[in-house]
């Protein structure tokens, strides 16, 4: 298969631009063979000869190019990567309903609503990347400063409701046959790394109400390497790097590997990622991955299931792969 083949074959499911958004790029000119962006705009892929680049676009003003590797995947496999929300636990909706949340006080209308066209923007990213979206959208003459005091005043209200037993019982579900798939990759011998692009405040309940269902015991003894958001910057607080950084750029998972688990980059293809959103598939394959894909999120929407070495609708389906 050819080169371009593989690009066509990888990059079917994007849309196909002239040049990217930053005029960096144009098709035809300076070797670029092709260009193409994910379905929520915020990855474009340059296709040159004999590589292909990623630009990361940066509702913050912060975008950032990176290379493309090669993926594969060889066997014996040494790690599992399993991003947390709609993958391990299933808590979209609840983030989103406080995303959702956060923009009706900004606006002073209680029963504001998001629309559907608004979901892959408000998902898969980071907080700030989520709140500039709704904020640009909704309700331009406020800051994202403002929505992100009024994003963890309610976070911080509803996550000691749950912590207390009244809060929303829905809120965080371990997915359907996650236990069996966990237990047997302990049982075969392969780490398991988990990767978020959550803060820690929000992310480590979920996993630790998840674990208590599961009857797994202590997640941070349970996994063999774990990486959140980190904390958020706030005034008077000292945060750390995180709302910069997250999906679709490669650094959690790549940290999570790398230093997490100490797997060197030259044994990538021994590694691979589980994903239910387009951000993190993205993430996954910058930081030279293989992905496999869990139906369920937005892959298919975002046009990243090309980008998936397998795409699966179940962990069975994701543990005969790995087996």
């Amino acid at each position: 298969m050819s080169n371009i083949s593989k690009w066509e074959k990888d990059f079917a499911g994007l849309s196909a631009l002239s040049s990217t958004a930053d005029g960096r790029f144009h098709c035809g000119q300076d070797g670029v063979r092709a260009i193409a962006v994910t379905g929520d705009g915020k990855v474009e892929f340059i296709r040159f000869s004999d590589h292909t680049m990623a630009c990361v676009k940066s509702a913050l003003g912060y975008p950032a190019y990176y290379p493309v590797s090669e993926v594969s995947i060889e066997r014996p496999i040494k790690a599992v990567l399993m991003d947390l929300d709609g993958t391990t636990v299933r808590s979209e909706s609840f983030w989103i309903w406080i995303i959702e949340k956060t923009t009706a006080s900004l606006l002073s209308k209680p029963d504001f609503h998001l629309e559907s066209e608004d979901l892959p923007h408000v998902s898969g990213h980071s907080v700030s990347e989520h709140l500039q979206y709704c904020v640009d959208k909704y309700c331009p003459g406020r800051t994202v400063e403002e929505a992100r005091r009024w994003y963890f005043r309610h976070t911080h209200h509803e996550m000691s409701e749950i912590m207390a037993g009244r809060g929303r019982t829905d809120a965080f579900t371990p997915s359907p046959g996650i236990k069996d798939f966990l237990i047997s990759l302990k049982g075969m011998g392969v780490r398991i790394g988990l990767v978020t692009s959550g803060l820690y405040e929000k992310a480590w309940p979920e996993i630790v109400s998840a674990f208590r269902s599961l009857e797994l015991g202590d997640p941070k003894a349970f996994y063999d390497a774990a990486v959140t958001a980190g904390f958020p910057l706030r005034q008077g607080e000292v945060g750390t790097l995180g709302e910069l950084s997250p999906k679709p750029h490669p650094w959690l998972y790549a940290e999570t590997c790398r230093v997490g688990l100490g797997i060197p980059f030259d044994q990538r293809h021994r590694v691979i990622g589980i994903e239910d959103s387009g951000a993190g598939v993205c993430s996954i394959r910058l930081a030279g991955f293989a992905a496999i894909g869990l139906a369920g999120g937005n892959i298919e929407e975002s046009g990243t299931r090309g980008l998936c070495q397998h795409y699966c609708r179940s962990f069975e389906e994701i543990l005969e792969i790995i087996k």
